[in-house]
């Protein structure tokens, strides 16, 4: 008669582990190279812009004040340059490298 799923699943593992195969696809396997870099950084930089304009949003819609007051806030903190520059490229690196490699990809 028929098998249960347990006992399926069992004899599975137990042939998996007889033939010490890696589970398939393995990461250790691929070669990195530079298509799938940039396929990984822009499915990265995807997720971090949908992230940031929900939290922006979302941060829009809860916080009491309006815009202006948290961006005074924010120069009263009197932050060196280095730290602004990089601020500023951690803002606008996902979304320029974004719209640029979906470009890239349309051509």
């Amino acid at each position: 008669m028929g098998t249960t799923a347990r006992e399926e699943m069992s004899r599975f593992w137990e042939k998996n582990t007889k033939s010490n195969r890696p589970l398939s696809p393995h990461v250790t396997i691929y070669k990195w190279s530079l298509p799938m870099a940039m396929s990984i950084t822009h499915r990265g930089t995807g997720v971090a812009l949908s992230l940031g304009v929900s939290l922006f949003g979302l941060a829009a819609l809860l916080l009491p004040e309006q815009f202006p007051h948290y961006l005074a806030q924010v120069k009263a903190l009197s932050l060196g340059p280095a730290l602004v520059c990089s601020a500023k490229f951690l803002l606008a690196f996902p979304l320029s490298y974004h719209t640029w490699n979906g470009i890239r990809h349309l051509v």
